[in-house]
């Protein structure tokens, strides 16, 4: 990815939060030179010292046989918006468009065991429904086996994390409250976020 110095985020840490955040994400591998992307929820943790993405496939899914051996690509994209010029103090400017975006690459594993897999569901249940855990707690190991029979969990384990956060800040301050406010004031929420986004960058 394209990242000029300005628009780099500060930490590792701040790039993490983001991609838990807006952990609903595409994985991209390549089969005979054409790329295949899936779009996943993923279970994101910094597990000693490297970060670790975890999701898994539908069975079914072509894409879960050429995950291993091959390079993978994690895109983390959200929240974005159009910039309009009105918000320049300058006549002669054009539009832009501001956004956040992680580029995860790394290498995935297959989870094997039954325990892992269990494993992973748990961590997954907790970060998306912590309110189905005693429900998922009570079900019988019959029926979670049987659910995983149907599953490819995986892992990645990132060797590269490319992360930008375009938010205006090569404008005026000027320039970019005024973006703020009338992203603030947009009726879609992401672009409400992206002014959350700009007001602490």
């Amino acid at each position: 990815m394209y990242i000029p110095a300005q628009f780099q985020f500060k930490d590792q840490q701040q790039v993490i939060d983001f991609m838990q955040h807006y952990s609903f994400a595409t994985l991209v591998t390549a089969k005979d030179q054409l790329p295949i992307a899936t779009h996943l929820p993923f279970h994101i943790e910094l597990r000693d010292g490297a970060v670790i993405l975890s999701s898994h496939f539908a069975k079914a899914n072509p894409q879960a046989r050429e995950l291993v051996d091959r390079p993978a690509l994690v895109v983390f994209n959200e929240p974005h918006a159009y910039i309009a010029p009105k918000n320049y103090d300058k006549q002669e400017n054009v539009p832009t468009w501001n956004y956040i975006a992680v580029h995860a690459y790394g290498k995935a594993s297959i989870l094997h065991e039954e325990i892992q897999q269990l494993e992973l569901m748990e961590k997954m249940i907790f970060t998306y429904d912590q309110g189905y855990l005693e429900q998922w707690a009570n079900l019988s190991m019959t029926f979670k086996l049987k659910m995983l029979k149907g599953i490819v969990a995986f892992e990645i384990t990132v060797n590269d994390l490319q992360a930008q956060q375009k938010l205006s800040q090569n404008k005026t301050e000027n320039e970019r409250k005024k973006i703020i406010k009338d992203l603030e004031n947009s009726k879609y929420s992401t672009e409400q976020d992206l002014a959350s986004y700009m007001k602490h960058t």
